[in-house]
Formats: C-alpha cells, structure tokens, sequence
C-alpha cells in the first residue's frame, strides 16, 4: 500500500487555524485523564470543558465547537450521558470524536463503542488493537495497550472509515490517519508518550479541536497527531525522562509553531 505524507506546510498551517479560534471542546473523558487532557488543550490554546452530568451534557454539546468522546473508565451512568451529548452534537452539527479505549477484551465497552458507530463520529483515535476490535477483526490489546503495529490495522481503519463516514486515525510508532480512500502516514514522536498516562486519551480532544471549522477533516486530523507527535519529540529532547516529561509535554504544546511542523515534517 501507497501512503500519503503529510507537510509540515500544510500541518503548519492547520495549527495556525486552530490557535487564532481557540475552540471549545467539550470532553466527556476518563476520570484518569480529565486534569491532564484539560491541560494538553490549554497548553496547546483550546478550551476545555468537563461538563459530565446527564442534565447537561447534551445543553453543552450543541453550544460547544467539538465533543471528545472517551471510554476509558465507562460505567452505566457515563454511558447515558455520552448516548444524550452525541445525540444533541449530530443535531446540533457539532464534530465529535470517538476513543475506543480498551475496545476489544470486554463486551460492555465494546458492545458500547459499537453502538456509537452508528452515530457517525466524525472521527475515531485509537491504538492499533483497538481500531481492529471495533472493525471485528482479531486484536491483541492488553488493558489499554496495543499488543498489534499500527500498520497492521491500516485495513481495519479504512473499513470503519467507509463503514461510518469517519477519519479514523491509528496511532503508534508511526500514525496512520484514513477517511477510507487516501491514507496519510506520520513518523514522528517519541517512546515516551507512552510512558505517561493520558497521552493518547489528551490527542483525542487535541483532535477534537482541530476538527472545529476544519475544510478537509482527513488534513485535520493528521494535523492533531503530527502536533502532538513532534511536541512529544521535542519534549523527550528536553526531558528523557517520564515525569519531567509529562511537564516538558505540556510546554512544548504551548511553544510549538509552524516552524516547528515544517522542520520534523519536511
């Protein structure tokens, strides 16, 4: 297979549009994750906001400029609110953007993933066990790690993307990012982001955000992983180490330019 890349021009760009709209981002997220994912898009120049009740989900869903969607510490009650904030975002044309986390081993949060597919998300972030677990194929996920390559579910997300209308976007050591018929490849980042919970789970909002008013959502999306990839590579230059990293992460996010695209992605 034949794959795209993506210019650090035309990711450069992308992240220039983002920044000047400061969009707001609606996280219905893990409880894991929530401080540092609101983080993440504060750093990079979004706004978060962790409204989960059932009462209000899906008021907010329709006045904010995109929903992240996270599964990662599903329970019945979440899944109720998550079911009402999708439903009001389609209406409302809100993009929102589903993270399977974990999909695969158990039946409630796959079961439940599945469902939303049919709800159209505009865009799927997952690791590689994860896109082949909702695509129905065997996967190899341990918890919420991969255990298969990111090019090994390149077909899985090409499938889902036709299957639902989705960018599907599988993330590892290198990123590979579908809307079913072009396929943009990333090698960038570093080990380290995976070695700092909420990594992947802060990407699916930083997703999220790019989508907001975005003209070609496959370039968007692409564009949220390279940004993501090449602060995390920036951020293990500075600090090689897991915890100075998680802090070093969130810094680079907030320096990272055009330039800076252009120079990892060239």
């Amino acid at each position: 297979m034949t794959y795209l890349s993506l210019s650090g021009h035309t990711a450069g760009r992308e992240l220039n549009r983002v920044r000047a709209t400061a969009p707001l981002v609606h996280c219905l997220t893990n409880s894991v994750v929530t401080n540092f994912t609101a983080n993440v898009l504060l750093a990079f120049g979004a706004a978060p906001a962790m409204v989960v009740a059932r009462e209000e989900v899906a008021d907010f869903a329709a006045i904010a400029g995109a929903l992240s969607v996270n599964v990662g510490t599903l329970t019945a009650p979440q899944a109720e609110a998550i079911r009402l904030a999708v439903a009001s975002a389609n209406q409302a044309g809100t993009p929102w953007v589903l993270d399977p986390v974990a999909a695969g081993p158990l039946a409630f949060r796959t079961d439940f993933c599945r469902e939303l597919l049919d709800a159209r998300p505009t865009a799927i972030r997952g690791n590689a066990s994860e896109v082949r677990a909702l695509a129905g194929l065997a996967s190899a996920g341990r918890g919420v790690d991969s255990q298969d390559s990111s090019e090994a579910a390149v077909d899985a997300a090409r499938a889902l993307a036709e299957r639902c209308g989705a960018v599907v976007a599988v993330t590892g050591a290198v990123d590979y990012v579908t809307d079913g018929e072009r396929v943009l490849a990333i090698a960038a980042g570093d080990p380290l982001l995976t070695r700092v919970t909420g990594t992947g789970c802060s990407l699916s909002a930083l997703v999220a955000a790019f989508l907001v008013g975005a003209s070609d959502r496959l370039i968007a999306v692409a564009s949220a992983c390279a940004t993501m990839a090449v602060a995390g590579g920036l951020a293990a230059d500075h600090a090689p180490m897991p915890g100075r990293f998680a802090v070093a992460l969130l810094d680079q996010l907030s320096l990272i330019d055009s330039a800076a695209l252009e120079g990892a992605l060239s």
